[in-house]
């Protein structure tokens, strides 16, 4: 038989309105009662009706998760940290694929708008003018993107690159090439501008390729234009495009660490179990996953803030068996 809220109001002692607000505005009661009423409420086994509780508070405990490419192994741990702390906090996340294109990313956001609560943006593809206009009408979080007015969670890639091309040429390296992301990718900017200044300071000499398809094929189709370019230590846009320019070049009858050193970014598992083992800047996904729940949260519980917040979360090199010392 289904557990009414008369019926925990009745048990806690309180009114039926203070049980209401327990679940769909916390915030508004106090810590004792709230504990009193969650407690009653797990005993008896009640479960609030979401869909009563939308048309009363507007609420649907609902968030969405857009990413560029779910087949990437780099969203897999961000989007299971996001739901896992999602549920903690007793909401859904519906996660929405966008195959790296912008309209598609935009018809998606649209059709979600009044399904959900709010929603992250894991590295989009869409314009800042575009995202200003959509977070309008919907509170926005934005990880790996810097957007006016919003929260923005941010995996420092500025201190891996700059650990990596310190790498590089401790080993000997001194002339590089940065394997760049797909076009309008401000993680890619943001890639560009640190290894032409870490490779400035350290007295190297930084070439840029692309930009690149952020996939295994974007690396395989570099391949060529690495080995003509004379260069001997390669940075990539991600761990796929890394793997994918080491076949190429083995392909090519060069080797990789002994003639080209190549570092990845993300420590997906795909560079762990590439032979030779990947080099990379590790990021924090699961920590930004949380994070951004954390911040669409906060800006939900305000009623939709534009109060933007911003968290920046640190990268780390891991070294292995990818690079090694230059050539003679």
């Amino acid at each position: 038989m289904t557990v009414t809220i008369r019926e925990v109001a009745q048990a806690s002692g309180v009114h039926v309105s203070t049980v209401s607000r327990t679940f769909s505005a916390p915030h508004l009661v106090s810590a004792e009662t709230r504990g009193r009423v969650l407690t009653v409420a797990g005993e008896l086994g009640y479960r609030p009706n979401r869909a009563a509780s939308a048309l009363t508070t507007g609420r649907t405990h609902n968030l969405g998760l857009m990413v560029s490419d779910i087949a990437n192994p780099f969203f897999p741990p961000l989007i299971k940290a996001a739901q896992a702390y999602a549920r903690e906090r007793e909401y859904h996340v519906f996660v929405a694929d966008t195959d790296e294109d912008p309209q598609a990313e935009e018809e998606l956001i649209q059709a979600l708008a009044k399904q959900v609560d709010g929603v992250v943006l894991v590295a989009p593809r869409l314009t800042n003018r575009a995202i200003e206009r959509l977070s309008l009408d919907l509170p926005f979080v934005v990880v790996n993107r810097k957007v006016r007015g919003l929260s923005t969670v941010l995996m420092d890639i500025a201190q891996g690159v700059c650990e990596a091309v310190a790498h590089l040429v401790s080993l000997g390296h001194r002339r590089l090439a940065l394997l760049s992301g797909p076009r309008g990718s401000w993680t890619s900017r943001q890639m560009r501008t640190a290894a032409g200044e870490a490779a400035a300071r350290h007295g190297a000499e930084l070439l840029t390729l692309g930009p690149n398809a952020p996939t295994e094929d974007g690396g395989l189709h570099a391949a060529a234009a690495v080995r003509d370019s004379g260069v001997t230590g390669v940075l990539a846009y991600n761990d796929l495009v890394a793997i994918g320019v080491i076949e190429g070049l083995d392909a090519l009858g060069a080797h990789v660490p002994g003639d080209f050193s190549v570092v990845g970014v993300d420590d997906t598992i795909a560079g762990r179990l590439n032979r030779p083992k990947l080099t990379t800047i590790v990021m924090p996904t699961p920590a930004a996953g949380r994070t951004a729940v954390d911040l669409l949260l906060q800006a939900v519980d305000e009623g939709g803030s534009r109060t933007a917040a911003l968290a920046t979360l640190e990268t780390s090199l891991v070294i292995r068996e990818s690079t090694s010392a230059a050539p003679a």
